[in-house]
């Protein structure tokens, strides 16, 4: 998912497609100070060190790595894959990314108090040309406005609390109301609760537009194959849904070939920083993604 972030932290914007070095928030900045130590000797591979471990994280990063290595905008990846990177996301926990449901950013008080939606903070964990990997965290009322996911297989694993999601697929050749405004069907409209198993959307099904909403204070785990790209064409669009009654009359060919009035709606686009968007970057300091 996309958004406009408050500068908290420095951290990505939606406008950018790579992350650049060094990256001030990235697990392995120079920026981040870490003791030395001292050199006995030869030092053996870490794959060799009895005490070495591949932490879930990192696997999650090399599974990321194979599963994306020949993606692109509209590239789907195989179901052998996609299957491999679900069964990695399905068995992680909060623990495994370093958080915990009392930790400041899930609190109902950290928030403002004219009653708006309380800040979401966005933690980030690696961003290339193929994939990235961050975390929304979401207090209790938290909202992701709706809003699309161009050219891109989405995986989220909402690793504790529950959110209900809302989530919409463009009708193939229906006509558009405006430029605008187009007809959407309904994919999902009900909360999950974790632990759950990770869901999927793609370029041009499975609820490729979503808007997440935290009934309780719970944290997404997001993997997105290629990111957002302004200057190539993956831009995240904001909608607002209307009723289909709302544009639409008995005359309408809309209603005319047989559209269910329930299970569709007209997305109109919105301006790119909704009022009710409110998120703010932080710094991840769970356990390291990458060397």
């Amino acid at each position: 998912m996309g958004f406009e972030m408050k500068p908290e932290k420095d951290v990505l914007s939606k406008d950018q497609c790579k992350v650049k070095s060094p990256n001030p928030n990235s697990v392995n900045s120079p920026h981040i100070k870490k003791k030395k130590k001292k050199k006995r000797g030869m030092r053996r591979k870490r794959s060799d060190s009895p005490a070495y471990e591949i932490t879930p994280v990192r696997r999650l990063f090399d599974t990321c790595k194979e599963v994306f290595s020949n993606g692109g905008p509209g590239v789907i990846p195989s179901e052998d894959k996609i299957q491999q990177l679900r069964d990695i996301l399905d068995n992680m926990k909060p623990e495994d990314v370093g958080l915990a449901p009392t930790m400041p950013h899930f609190r109902p008080d950290y928030g403002p108090e004219d009653g708006s939606s309380p800040p979401i903070t966005y933690l980030h964990l690696h961003q290339c040309e193929q994939f990235s990997i961050g975390i929304f965290c979401l207090p209790p009322s938290g909202v992701i406005p709706l809003h699309n996911h161009p050219g891109m297989t989405v995986f989220s694993k909402l690793l504790f609390g529950t959110m209900h999601i809302k989530s919409y697929d463009w009708v193939v050749d229906a006509p558009m109301r405006d430029p605008k405004t187009r007809l959407a069907k309904l994919k999902m409209d009900s909360a999950l609760t974790a632990p759950c198993n990770a869901s999927i959307l793609y370029p041009e099904d499975g609820g490729n537009m979503h808007r997440f909403t935290a009934r309780t204070a719970c944290a997404v785990l997001d993997v997105l194959g290629p990111p957002y790209c302004n200057p190539e064409g993956r831009h995240c669009t904001y909608f607002l849904e209307f009723p289909l009654d709302n544009f639409s009359s008995e005359r309408d060919d809309v209603l005319r070939g047989g559209v269910e009035k329930e299970g569709h709606a007209w997305l109109q686009e919105r301006g790119d920083n909704p009022e009710d968007l409110n998120v703010v970057g932080a710094l991840y300091t769970g356990p390291k993604v990458e060397d």
